[in-house]
């Protein structure tokens, strides 16, 4: 009976203030649907945004990290993801031509430098990028981890990455079909049978040009190597600017005229890892007799007056660690200067190592490297 008598009140009160004039309702507060009463404290903490704890607070947006390099750079896209995760970062890579064109757009914009961290510099042209304090110096604790012989500046301007023995190599098919023997040093090249068949790159753009360069000069000396390359002039020798363009474009493996290239030793392994069908042996193979080589060595360096100077740090002990070094056999045909990193069995096992590879001191090439360059191009391109 009483909660009869306590409904009917209820609605009489619902009818008459219907029928009384509405007063302005005053601002109010959603509630949460789930809430059917709250204290003014809970009132409050829903009108107002809440508050970030310090622990909580967004992360800040990325930097960018601007890394100059050669065309012929190449990393998995999975091991740049991981720097860029670890350290907040975007890494952009700017490809500025080979290697000497590249160093060539650094020295030029030193005053106002396109990227934070310059790659590709070689033991061709290091003298010149030191000449010319392109650096700021760095000495990465991961140098404790790299054999000395391939610590080429002792101011740490620039930092040993890779290594790689600059070789002729030649496509094996193409001798077989034709039956003639593939070359087994520089001098077969001069012979008839070799006419028309070998390409190099400009070693005043190239520095795997240069590189082959200093095997002439190295195998026949200053007085002997400007005579051997008429001889491969009047072989009909194809000079092309870049390594991309001689291997990707003239080479006979690869579609190309050419079935004889200046390559790397490591090449002929790398075309057995990235064989797209079942492959035996190496479709390619590098010659490696004594005095055809060149070994190069490539360097980092942070460029003066970046502004991320913490982030380029950072980007040249990652180019150092194992990750990185473990990664790059595969993706440019050289090899690592850490001595804990591991390289792939495959690679290891059709790997063409120099025993005694063409040698041109460190010290002769910074004083007649342009010299030796400028007799060249009237020999071979005038």
């Amino acid at each position: 009976m009483f909660k009869r008598i306590y409904c009917i009140a209820v609605l009489l009160g619902l009818v008459m203030s219907a029928c009384t004039p509405a007063a302005q309702p005053a601002p109010q507060t959603l509630l949460p649907p789930t809430t059917a009463v709250q204290t003014p404290a809970q009132a409050a903490e829903i009108a107002a945004p809440p508050q970030l704890s310090p622990t909580a607070s967004a992360q800040p947006a990325a930097r960018t990290l601007k890394v100059m390099t050669h065309d012929a750079f190449a990393v998995s896209e999975e091991v740049v993801t991981a720097f860029e995760r670890e350290n907040n970062v975007k890494v952009d890579f700017l490809k500025l031509g080979d290697a000497g064109t590249a160093l060539n757009k650094a020295i030029l914009s030193k005053s106002n430098p396109l990227a934070d961290v310059f790659y590709g510099v070689d033991n061709t042209f290091l003298s010149r990028a030191l000449t010319e304090g392109i650096f700021e110096p760095y000495a990465s604790p991961l140098l404790s981890q790299i054999p000395d012989q391939l610590k080429l500046d002792p101011q740490n301007q620039a930092l040993p990455v890779d290594y790689g023995d600059v070789c002729l190599n030649y496509d094996k098919n193409y001798f077989k079909d034709k039956s003639i023997a593939p070359p087994q040093n520089l001098q077969d090249l001069l012979k008839p049978d070799y006419k028309s068949l070998l390409v190099v790159e400009n070693p005043a753009t190239s520095s795997t040009g240069l590189a082959f360069l200093l095997a002439t000069i190295g195998q026949f000396g200053e007085n002997g190597y400007l005579d051997y390359w008429k001889g491969l002039v009047g072989n009909d020798v194809l000079v092309v600017n870049d390594w991309t363009q001689a291997y990707y474009t003239e080479f006979t493996w690869y579609g190309g005229t050419r079935p004889v290239v200046v390559s790397y030793g490591s090449s002929p392994a790398f075309e057995m890892v990235n064989a797209t069908k079942p492959v035996s042996e190496p479709p390619t193979a590098a010659v490696v007799t004594d005095g055809s080589c060149f070994r190069q060595i490539e360097l980092v360096g942070i460029l003066k007056g970046t502004p991320n100077r913490d982030l380029a740090e950072k980007w040249v002990d990652f180019m150092l660690g194992t990750a990185f070094q473990e990664d790059m056999p595969l993706q440019m045909y050289v090899f690592p200067v850490n001595q804990q990193a591991k390289l792939n069995d495959v690679f290891s096992k059709y790997l063409s190592v120099p025993q005694k590879p063409a040698y041109v001191s460190p010290a002769d090439i910074a004083a007649n490297r342009e010299k030796w360059i400028q007799a060249w191009t009237q020999t071979v391109l005038r």
